[in-house]
């Protein structure tokens, strides 16, 4: 039967083919097809035989070998065994290995290599405010599921493009990744914006940008003036601008923000503030968990109660049943006592009745 001819021909002696490799690379983006081509010349007799990275056979001619969708048969002649794999995956990636079996065993092989463009990336800003009455601008942008890690910056005015301290954290499967890139302004002005540029192969070029108005910082109360001057130095230091970003400073390059960092971590009575935006989602997931919570708890509580009315019951029916137990063997103990009285009573009278027998009469 032929699957078996597959199996033999797939665990045929290699050695002369690995002498004759010739191996390919190809890139596909994860969800897009991917097509394979096996072209010898000259082939009157021969078979064609694709495997997959797993080291099962896919096709043997035209002849499949799994029974899985995703793989199609495009092509099959004597010299040309081409195939397809459909909505393409991380776990597609590998190496493909195409078989000719002739007088020789030649192998060609096709290393595929499987990109996961980035979701598009999401900005978050806060404000910490110190005891001194700096204030520090921290600004995340995030992004998930990209293989390989994609490349972020931060563009100031569309003249000023820095990088960030970025952090990439791999899924269970050690392929896609969700990254974050963090940047802190001590400054800003009024009109000043910044961009999360995210960079990827898998975007041929392209980019995904993330927008962010430093005026969305500023509540009704305050001014931007007012909160330039928090997070700057003094008024009477003339190399301080007013109107654009004053200072830029990579989080992962400064031993003094490193520093600073450490003591706002460590410092108990520090103030952290945040755009309303930001805090009305904080209190939208406080509300939902606090609500959680609550709902878990009656449930536990009502588990609880049914359980003690089970005990209760539990322990009714066997106290009825014991009550009315006692109840018979005191019924059946009283008639015991009764009929052992009476027939004591019966023995007295039967014996005063035969002294009474016995004795003589007196003659007068």
């Amino acid at each position: 039967m032929w699957w078996r001819v597959c199996s033999l021909l797939a665990w045929f002696p290699l050695q002369d083919a690995f002498l004759t490799n010739h191996t390919e690379t190809i890139t596909v983006e994860e969800g897009h097809m991917l097509t394979l081509n096996c072209v010898v010349s000259q082939a009157k007799t021969a078979s064609l035989q694709w495997l997959a990275p797993s080291g099962f056979t896919i096709f043997l001619n035209e002849h499949p070998a799994l029974k899985n969708s995703k793989y199609q048969l495009l092509h099959h002649s004597p010299n040309q065994l081409s195939i397809s794999v459909t909505n393409v995956t991380t776990q597609d990636e590998g190496l493909y290995k195409c078989l000719h079996y002739s007088n020789s065993v030649r192998t060609k092989e096709v290393k595929v290599i499987v990109l996961a463009t980035p979701f598009k990336p999401t900005l978050e800003a806060s404000v910490i405010r110190t005891q001194n009455g700096e204030a520090h601008v921290i600004l995340k942008c995030s992004t998930l599921r990209s293989k390989p890690p994609p490349q972020m910056t931060w563009l100031f005015g569309n003249d000023i493009e820095v990088y960030g301290k970025t952090h990439h954290e791999f899924e269970i499967d050690g392929k896609k990744c969700n990254s974050s890139s963090t940047l802190r302004v001590h400054a800003y002005g009024k009109n000043s914006t910044v961009d999360c540029i995210i960079r990827h192969r898998g975007l041929q070029g392209g980019k995904l940008v993330a927008s962010f108005q430093f005026k969305d910082l500023v509540p009704d109360q305050e001014t931007a003036s007012d909160v330039l001057e928090k997070g700057s130095p003094s008024s009477q230091d003339p190399q301080w601008p007013t109107s654009t970003v004053a200072v830029l400073e990579d989080s992962s390059t400064s031993e003094i923000d490193k520093k600073e960092e450490e003591q706002t971590t460590q410092d108990p009575d520090l103030t952290i503030g945040a755009n309303p935006q930001y805090l009305g989602l904080m209190r939208k997931k406080s509300g939902i968990l606090l609500l959680t919570l609550v709902s878990f708890l009656i449930f536990v509580l009502f588990v609880i109660v049914q359980l003690f009315i089970m005990k209760l019951r539990k322990a009714h029916v066997i106290w009825k049943k014991a009550s009315h137990s006692k109840s018979c063997m005191n019924y059946i103990t009283q008639l015991y006592s009764e009929a052992k009285t009476k027939k004591k009573k019966n023995a007295q009278h039967l014996k005063l009745k035969g002294e009474h027998a016995h004795m003589p009469e007196s003659i007068v």
